[in-house]
């Protein structure tokens, strides 16, 4: 599809937080390739680049939108080809509506690729790309800030004092409500601010309070004029899983423990350069309909209902994979679902799972600290089951 150039100013009130425009492109673009983090980056991830040509190349782009179809597109298209078995979506005919913006809310499954890789499908479909939402505590270097902002992500402030929180949250909301209803963009947000360590995907009340609270309506109101869109991303395996459980294990053994920056890189490299298996996205229906149904006018209730109405929407989406049948059975010591796994599979799961705990780099672990993690590995691949299983139950 043909994108116009985005010339618009950003409002002063948004300038701290949001992406850049297409003004501002070519020279931001300009700086960052002269970064060496950026430079480093480009090589950790593309071993054999021929760097010079790679920049040479990037400076031909002009728009933000050639940007993250043709260059970022490709390098989605790479990891895709080198970690994973192939990414599908469904549900696409449910936000595939000519003039229409959405928030596509989702689970929390990669920091970096959840809605990396969202927009992939996206761009494969020639639809309109989501500005995506990004922790501050992740751009810890200017230049990760300025290729965030050149790949249209907008800033959601992490980690501020009580009264500076409020305003943030009102800045981001007004953010969020500007783009969709003025700009008509899509944005990618995740339900939860930080992933659910266990898979147990829950939205978060004080996510939906901030969409609350600009609009100008009631917040009802308000909450509709975002058009959320539930979004289930299903992994068949996480990269990360055994990091994971390293940190439940290091929270057991210490409960204020809490994960270094250099936790968090390491994270977001681990996710994108290593396996993923199956990867499926599920796009539901827009929840507007839903809550327009819901007469309380309580804020509270109303929030809750919006909460209710996202997680059934991503726990009926997900797709269910032999080792999440495995480790449900595993786990509840049952062979209800031994219909859709055989010995064999078994026997590979148990291997994986082995294998990603015999990468965790503590000293001293005993055997109970090891079936501990092992517990909770099992626990990171039963719940999306668990969770399914209770809404079709539910809707039964």
């Amino acid at each position: 599809m043909t994108v116009e150039p985005n010339t618009k100013p950003i409002p002063e009130e948004f300038q701290d937080i949001a992406p850049y425009n297409d003004v501002q492109f070519k020279e931001k673009l300009k700086q960052l390739v002269t970064e060496p983090g950026f430079e480093h980056a480009v090589r950790y991830v593309m071993p054999d680049v021929d760097y010079p040509k790679f920049v040479d190349d990037l400076m031909k782009v002009s728009t933000q939108d050639q940007f993250q179809r043709y260059v970022m597109g490709r390098f989605l298209e790479l990891l895709e080809r080198n970690t994973t078995d192939g990414i599908s979506i469904d549900g696409l005919e449910n936000c595939d509506v000519p003039g229409a913006s959405f928030t596509f809310i989702t689970n929390h499954r990669d920091i970096v690729l959840d809605a990396s890789f969202l927009n992939l499908n996206f761009i494969r479909r020639d639809m309109p790309i989501t500005q995506v939402a990004i922790g501050n505590n992740l751009l810890i270097y200017d230049w990760i800030t300025d290729l965030v902002k050149i790949n249209r992500s907008f800033i959601v402030k992490r980690d501020v004092k009580m009264v500076a929180a409020l305003e943030a949250a009102k800045q981001l909301s007004a953010y969020i409500h500007y783009t969709i209803g003025t700009l008509h963009e899509s944005v990618w947000i995740a339900q939860r601010e930080g992933r659910a360590k266990d898979s147990n995907d829950l939205t978060q009340e004080s996510l939906i309070k901030m969409l609350s609270l600009a609009g100008g309506g009631s917040v009802k109101a308000n909450i509709m004029r975002c058009n959320l869109c539930p979004v289930s991303i299903s992994y068949e395996y996480d990269p990360n899983d055994y990091l994971k459980a390293r940190e439940f294990l290091l929270k057991l053994r210490d409960p204020h423990f809490k994960k270094s920056q250099r936790d968090d890189l390491f994270s977001m490299e681990t996710g994108i350069l290593k396996y993923k298996g199956r990867v499926m996205f599920r796009v539901a229906k827009c929840i507007n309909p839903e809550l327009e149904k819901f007469t309380s006018d309580n804020r509270q209730e109303v929030i809750r209902e919006a909460c209710r109405l996202i997680d059934n929407a991503i726990h009926a989406g997900y797709e269910i994979y032999q080792c999440n049948y495995i480790a449900y059975d595993e786990l509840h010591d049952t062979k209800e679902f031994a219909d859709h796994y055989t010995a064999a599979d078994v026997e590979k799961f148990s291997a994986y799972i082995n294998q990603q705990l015999d990468k965790v780099d503590l000293t001293d672990i005993t055997p109970d600290e090891r079936d501990y993690m092992r517990r909770m590995m099992l626990t990171m691949y039963a719940n999306p089951l668990k969770n399914k299983l209770q809404v079709t139950c539910a809707s039964s």
